[in-house]
């Protein structure tokens, strides 16, 4: 019996920008999706984590191009399918009904969804995320790091935050590039309004333009509860789970009006597939 091809990065785009969606084909799925163990998740976490280092020899070569990155970050899709993790994009008819850049806002459940978005949001220009400094500076990601849209962020204060946050985005967007935003501002299981900030939101404002909420699922490879840094993302790999990528319609109004209502829109998706949420 032939296997069946796996879906490709030209294959994904079609689906989302003709259905607003995607569903993995079950064919392509593994039968039996692995059991979790220290060997699945190495080998899935090292499939993910591969990417930085590979962009970074094609930065060295001046081979690397913001299309090569989608298709570097695919590759975890695909990873995904073939260990038996399904993949499911929705609502993103509501982005191909609007043109022009945004402001998504995103939950921060895990380091996997860093890496799932940058196919989906490509599909629609480029665009740029906002990252801690010190991520910008490894060695794996600091060469590459234009090709990959980060703007390194000080973190130094609210409101050095917020005035950098206004002086690159607004750049950006006046450039055509929609910004990504996790409001979290670090990876957290729970999601919470405490945690919340209102920075995306107030950048929309700013910049004129609407906030696109995003909802996602990447509980499969959770973070390790007392994990510091980047040991944070080697959680244990839980293949049963799955892998959902959802959009929301563009909210328009004031900064404080569309913090509300993405964070509400959010947390709705959150409570309906069965994950944690406060406030």
């Amino acid at each position: 019996m032939s296997r069946v091809k796996q879906t490709t990065l030209s294959d994904f785009r079609d689906s989302i920008v003709k259905t607003g969606g995607y569903v993995s084909n079950p064919d392509v799925l593994t039968p039996e999706p692995r059991k979790k163990g220290r060997w699945t998740t190495f080998g899935f976490t090292m499939s993910v984590f591969f990417v930085f280092p590979y962009c970074a020899v094609r930065e060295f070569f001046r081979s690397l191009t913001t299309e090569l990155w989608a298709l570097c970050c695919f590759k975890a899709h695909q990873k995904a399918e073939r260990y038996g993790i399904k993949v499911t994009a929705d609502g993103w008819e509501n982005r191909n009904g609007y043109k022009g850049p945004v402001v998504y806002l995103s939950n921060h459940m895990s380091t996997l969804e860093t890496i799932m978005l940058p196919p989906v949001l490509l599909t629609y220009g480029p665009f740029n995320v906002f990252v801690k400094a010190s991520l910008s500076r490894l060695p794996a990601l600091k060469r590459a790091a234009a090709h990959m849209g980060l703007i390194p962020l000080g973190r130094k204060s609210p409101r050095e935050d917020l005035l950098q946050v206004f002086k690159e985005g607004v750049a950006r967007i006046k450039e055509g590039h929609s910004i990504l935003i996790f409001p979290q501002g670090a990876r957290e299981r729970v999601f919470s309004r405490k945690l919340y900030s209102s920075i995306g939101a107030k950048l929309a404002e700013k910049a004129g333009v609407p906030v696109m909420p995003i909802a996602v699922k990447t509980d499969c490879e959770p973070t390790r509860p007392g994990g510091k840094g980047w040991l944070k993302d080697f959680g244990p790999v839980d293949p049963s789970k799955d892998i959902r990528l959802r959009c929301g319609p563009p909210i328009t109004g004031t900064a404080k009006e569309m913090h509300q209502k993405v964070f509400d829109w959010i947390k709705a998706q959150l409570d309906e597939w069965g994950l944690p949420t406060e406030g």
